[in-house]
């Protein structure tokens, strides 16, 4: 039997994890500190080893999944370890482009490297798989309506605070991710945006009971068109995946940004960065117990001659409950499935991300119901 080596039991690994563990699949849990594994899992299993690449090794067959839930700078070297032994890779993570260049040696290989299996990037993949197919078998589909998507996920506080965020982890990261630019389409033409508070807006999701959220462009949307299946002769309005977060969030942290806008990168810069960071942990981050909130809208309209045609919004809310982090279950329990689904050669060789394959989107969103609190496809021109 294939062995899973499941690397990494921090927050948003181990719904997933103890998933595999539960259902009888082999499955070693490597970490850094063994420890924190034990805390996580030790109750399962007594399969937990002290995490280094040359320990993995030394254990990798071939056929194996390694799944790198370890921070992404490991998420290559572990690739390419895969490639070496003949194993499979899945992780949670972007596909940057040095793994995007392992593609031929894995095809070569018959071996998956798997990526953009969690929530966003993952689950927000499949809502746009599932929209586009559902277009184009409609009525309404000709590719010479014009077409926007928007997909906005965020991460929230179930109990909303002055500060209008909580963190999970270190802030550091979302910091950081404030200096990144964006570059997405909007009016028809091309949109770079250096700094997320250049492109807010508003939008108002398709709740039982709607709720306006403010929302901004993140990192490259373009590339996406062709991964969800767009066509090259399409006529595109709008296309922007971006990120979700509570009204007010904009005003609440307005001095954070000025601050941002101001620094020169450097030294100086980083340390100021971190210093930010361990307050804002000091100050907003969750309590023990106290339920997190994850919402998700992926939204394609076509219109033809001004007059929308097609307008469907794939929308989920969930939030933390007695079962544990709406964040860790609904970023690690994909990654589990796609486990599944390597194993079960569902998935073609190379790199890939969310497969596009109605069936398994179909089932992977099955799972993706029973996680969430609120999930349904929306039909704005319905009745």
């Amino acid at each position: 039997m294939a062995r899973i080596h499941w690397c990494g039991t921090g927050l948003s690994a181990v719904p997933g994890l103890r998933r595999l563990i539960e259902t009888g699949r082999d499955v070693t849990v490597w970490n850094r500190t063994p420890e924190k594994a034990r805390e996580a899992v030790g109750d399962l299993t007594d399969r937990i080893e002290a995490f280094s690449r040359d320990a993995l090794a030394a254990q990798l067959s071939a056929g194996d999944v390694v799944v790198s839930m370890l921070p992404a700078d490991w998420h290559v070297p572990l690739a390419e370890l895969c490639l070496e032994t003949g194993a499979h890779f899945i992780s949670s993570s972007y596909i940057a482009p040095e793994m995007r260049a392992l593609d031929d040696r894995a095809r070569d290989a018959g071996l998956c490297l798997v990526n953009e299996v969690g929530l966003d990037p993952g689950i927000d993949h499949a809502m746009a798989h599932w929209l586009v197919a559902d277009y184009k078998a409609s009525d309404a589909f000709d590719p010479a309506n014009s077409v926007s998507f928007t997909s906005y996920c965020g991460g929230i506080p179930k109990h909303p605070n002055p500060f209008r965020y909580k963190f999970s982890w270190s802030p550091l990261g979302v910091l950081k991710a404030l200096k990144s630019p964006s570059r997405s389409i909007a009016g028809g033409a091309e949109l770079n945006v250096d700094r997320p508070w250049d492109a807010l807006s508003s939008f108002t999701a398709p709740l039982p009971e709607p709720e306006t959220f403010e929302v901004y462009p993140n990192r490259d949307s373009l590339p996406f068109m062709k991964d969800y299946g767009f066509g090259a002769d399409w006529i595109v309005e709008q296309f922007v995946r971006g990120t979700l977060r509570l009204g007010g969030w904009s005003d609440a942290w307005a001095d954070v940004f000025r601050e941002i806008e101001a620094m020169e990168d450097g030294p100086e810069a980083e340390a100021r960065l971190k210093e930010m960071s361990d307050r804002f942990w000091a100050e907003n981050a969750y309590e023990e117990g106290e339920p997190d909130r994850v919402v998700l809208f992926v939204t394609l309209k076509a219109a033809r001659d001004g007059v929308a045609v097609y307008h469907k919004t794939y929308a989920m809310d969930a939030w933390g409950d007695e079962s544990g982090n709406a964040m860790a279950r609904l970023v690690s329990i994909p990654v589990s499935l796609a486990v599944e689904a390597v194993l079960a050669g569902e998935i073609a060789p190379g790199v890939s991300a969310v497969p596009s394959d109605p069936e398994l989107v179909a089932r992977w969103m099955k799972m993706v119901g029973r996680l969430a609190q609120h999930l349904e496809v929306v039909d704005h021109l319905a009745g």
